[in-house]
């Protein structure tokens, strides 16, 4: 049996899948080209760590598709002294790469958003997954002016917006249009009809 290798995967997944999708910021290249996504997905998938899918992960959670993750970080406008919420659906991969840009970084699951009261304002909030409600909760948690990025879900279409937060309110615009797992905790609320 062949050994698989990881490092020539990781190079192609930079080559051919973020570079070709418009992602040219170098710090997310970078990290993205170094940090293993094969220790983030389960032993069953090593070998399709760098496929542009998404991966199942033994808790039920979803890691996205590396092209969805590196298109939202450089959206993001990451700096190194921005105070971030990453609200994620998988096991540690996103933290990964953006411990290798910011000092300050608290992580929650969507279901568990009062965990980063204490770690509030932040200047940028991430959401690792598509979102068709954000609770005014999560949007309390902002700085004014604090920008937010996430997937989001029209209909039977995932795209990735962009939006500022004022007054615990956000506008988002969607950039691109990408595989992108939705967040169970933010769908919308069935509405009741008489």
């Amino acid at each position: 049996m062949e050994s698989v290798n990881f490092e020539d995967m990781r190079r192609s997944m930079v080559d051919s899948q973020l570079r070709t999708s418009g992602v040219t910021d170098a710090w997310v290249i970078g990290a993205m080209g170094t940090i293993a996504r094969e220790d983030y997905v389960p032993a069953s998938h090593r070998a399709t760590a760098y496929m542009d899918r998404a991966i199942l992960g033994d808790d039920g959670n979803v890691l996205n598709p590396p092209v969805s993750i590196a298109l939202l970080l450089q959206a993001a406008e990451v700096r190194p002294d921005d105070k971030v919420l990453l609200v994620s659906q998988a096991d540690g991969y996103v933290a990964a790469i953006l411990r290798a840009r910011v000092a300050q970084l608290t992580t929650v699951a969507a279901d568990n958003i009062s965990a980063a009261q204490s770690a509030a304002p932040f200047t940028l909030i991430i959401i690792d997954g598509a979102a068709e409600e954000l609770p005014t909760e999560l949007l309390s948690l902002a700085e004014d002016g604090a920008r937010l990025v996430t997937g989001v879900t029209e209909g039977a279409v995932a795209r990735l917006a962009k939006g500022y937060v004022h007054n615990r309110k956000v506008a988002l615009k969607s950039f691109a249009d990408s595989e992108i797992a939705p967040v169970a905790a933010f769908a919308r609320k069935p509405e009741f009809v008489f």
